[in-house]
């Protein structure tokens, strides 16, 4: 990624996913594509798929990972999640940064969708650097209810970026 910085919570991300080079990836709300570049960075053999909803972000991911997109191991769809193509696809790790869907309202097809499209065994992480130590909790209790409603195994990981704010992961997997 060159002299790029990485935001913290993006590489916090990437070192909780416990990602093997040959997994296939799936990552919601890419944003630019700096998770993209990072997790491609580890991975011979595996892929990582990508989805945003904005044209100018995905632009931007194609760009940045121009090598990558060019060998096949990293592939960009503009869509948003409930709408998103991906076949018969399936993921080993599907992972999200400060994606609000699944906090802000009931995302109970979101959830369905996730579940159907992790392969047995399979780790789902829906992380969020939130404004406030406190808005952490609420979000663990609300996302980790949506995942448990939904039949996954929840478990919350917390941290903290070198400045003190609050990263949340809340990691489900198919029961």
């Amino acid at each position: 990624m060159g002299t790029q910085s990485v935001p913290e919570r993006l590489q916090w991300t990437v070192d909780r996913l416990g990602l093997k080079p040959g997994d296939d990836v799936l990552e919601i709300g890419c944003g630019r594509g700096v998770a993209v570049a990072l997790v491609a960075d580890l991975l011979d053999g595996g892929t990582i798929t990508a989805i945003d909803r904005s044209d100018k972000a995905v632009d931007g991911a194609r760009q940045r990972n121009r090598e990558h997109v060019d060998t096949g191991r990293v592939v960009l769809h503009t869509a948003a999640l409930e709408d998103v193509e991906l076949g018969a696809a399936t993921f080993d790790v599907i992972f999200a940064v400060n994606v609000n869907l699944f906090w802000v309202r009931r995302a109970d097809a979101e959830a369905g969708l996730l579940k159907r499209l992790l392969r047995p065994g399979g780790r789902l992480h829906l992380v969020w650097e939130p404004p406030g130590g406190g808005k952490a909790t609420q979000i663990a209790d609300t996302v980790g209810g949506l995942l448990s409603d939904n039949g996954f195994e929840v478990t919350v990981g917390t941290g903290t970026t070198g400045t003190g704010a609050a990263l949340v992961d809340v990691r489900g997997t198919v029961r």
